[in-house]
């Protein structure tokens, strides 16, 4: 019989055992709780990623912070800036050899841009070499910029021309497509300039129309800035 009552009989519990128990019961989190920690979690988990994001954009940030805002050597741009700038558009396009392409896969380099007809008239081989000009003058960093030719109409390129174009991108692409994107200065026309687009693949600056060998010391001028500028975070080659 005494086997069995002190079977029957319930252990005694500690106080500490009883205190240790009622903490467990106690301290778990209401469903609201659960939620509410739930969303400071995601929260939390997006200002991270914001940081992040911050960390890797800050030298692109800085750079176009010191050559918009601060100017360095207290200098005025000689080539006008465009704002807002203009991404380069999903805009199909032909190399000279019929190949087909886009005018996005251009991003990813400094774009020395030009604008004219196949025939390429006096003006138009001006700008192809002060071009090529401008590009072999920035030395080791020349590899950062490239130069283009949109060509608007489907005349062939005269084979004099081929040689001198070795180291350009020759694209055709028509005229009013082009003009959704780029614009001349008021009262010129879209041939009269040289355009310069970033490596981000927006339209920045465009230089005065009918640029003379003085005015393309000026553009070199502001183009080598533009790459002092940028060199912490732009690296030749897409």
């Amino acid at each position: 019989m005494s086997d069995v009552s002190s079977l029957s009989t319930p252990a005694a519990v500690s106080p500490s055992e009883d205190h240790l128990l009622g903490m467990t019961v106690h301290s778990m989190p209401t469903p609201q709780e659960a939620v509410g920690g739930a969303a400071r979690r995601t929260v939390l988990g997006r200002w991270k990623m914001l940081a992040v994001l911050l960390t890797c954009a800050a030298p692109v940030i800085a750079s176009y912070f010191t050559y918009y805002v601060i100017r360095p050597e207290g200098r005025r741009n000689f080539g006008e800036l465009i704002d807002p700038q203009r991404p380069l558009p999903d805009q199909a396009v032909q190399a000279l050899d019929g190949t087909p392409g886009n005018l996005r896969a251009l991003k990813g380099q400094w774009l020395l841009l030009s604008v004219a007809g196949g025939a390429c008239d006096a003006q138009c081989e001006k700008h192809l070499y002060l071009q090529r000009q401008l590009r072999e003058t920035q030395g080791k960093e020349k590899d950062r910029v490239d130069w283009i030719w949109l060509v608007t109409d489907d005349a062939p390129v005269p084979e004099r021309l081929l040689p001198a174009l070795k180291g350009a991108t020759v694209l055709r692409l028509s005229e009013a497509q082009l003009s959704q994107w780029l614009s001349p200065a008021q009262g010129h026309q879209l041939t009269e300039h040289l355009y310069l687009v970033d490596p981000l693949g927006n339209w920045m600056m465009r230089f005065p129309a009918s640029l003379d060998l003085a005015g393309a010391a000026n553009a070199k001028r502001d183009l080598e800035r533009l790459l002092r500028a940028s060199a912490s975070w732009d690296q030749p080659g897409r």
